[in-house]
């Protein structure tokens, strides 16, 4: 698999020349994090749907990995469970018959949001530039720190909660066919429950990832 390099994706930036071997390597580490975040599972006694740090790590991915790359990691992560490893949350049914559970929904969604996060942030720009030096009311030329703006937190928050809101869509469709419930109930069973933790993930999401993004350049400036 080959990948298109992206100035916006924090792992093309940090890796500029990946070979196809790498790719592949990072495409199977991508989905052994999944299985490993799938393992911190809470069961809740009134929903079929568990707690688990996969949608953190697929939110990670899309952001880091960018759209394709995460994709084809999440796409790895679903053969896997289908082959019958054991990378799915404990406790549910086994392989194949995984997807076509409650939480089944939520699994087919992920290399969807995973590549439209991705997607996203290689088509936001990271920096805006500043404005003209006539625009600056005559102070003079722009200082080096404002030679160009970083991407607003904003920008992180609104592709990770579209991101979110396949996962939850995926989710709760086929939570609803599985159940037979309204959607009242569904949303009762498979989204009200998980909102506070989603949030969660959300804002350490949209924190640590701009904080990664400065690091990397600071190591860049500071660097002989």
């Amino acid at each position: 698999m080959t990948t298109r390099a992206s100035a916006n994706i924090l792992l093309d930036a940090f890796m500029p020349r990946v070979t196809h071997a790498q790719n592949i390597l990072l495409v199977i580490a991508g989905s052994l994090l999944v299985a490993l975040c799938a393992q911190i599972s809470l069961p809740l006694p009134f929903s079929p749907v568990p707690v688990t740090g996969q949608t953190f790590a697929v939110l990670l991915l899309g952001a880091a990995y960018g759209a394709r790359r995460s994709a084809a990691s999440l796409i790895l992560y679903l053969a896997a469970g289908a082959a019958g490893l054991p990378v799915f949350a404990p406790g549910g049914l086994p392989g194949l018959a995984r997807f076509l559970g409650p939480t089944g929904g939520y699994l087919l969604a992920y290399p969807a949001a995973a590549y439209l996060l991705g997607w996203l942030l290689e088509r936001f720009p990271r920096r805006v530039p500043a404005p003209p030096e006539h625009e600056l009311d005559g102070r003079g030329p722009a200082p080096p720190e404002r030679e160009a703006r970083r991407r607003g937190w904003w920008t992180w928050l609104a592709a990770v909660l579209a991101a979110e809101a396949v996962i939850f869509a995926g989710g709760l469709a086929q939570l609803t066919l599985v159940l037979q419930t309204g959607w009242g109930e569904t949303l009762r069973l498979g989204l009200l429950p998980f909102l506070p933790g989603e949030l969660l993930k959300v804002a350490l999401l949209t924190v640590s990832l701009p904080a990664s993004w400065w690091a990397l350049e600071r190591r860049r400036t500071s660097a002989p």
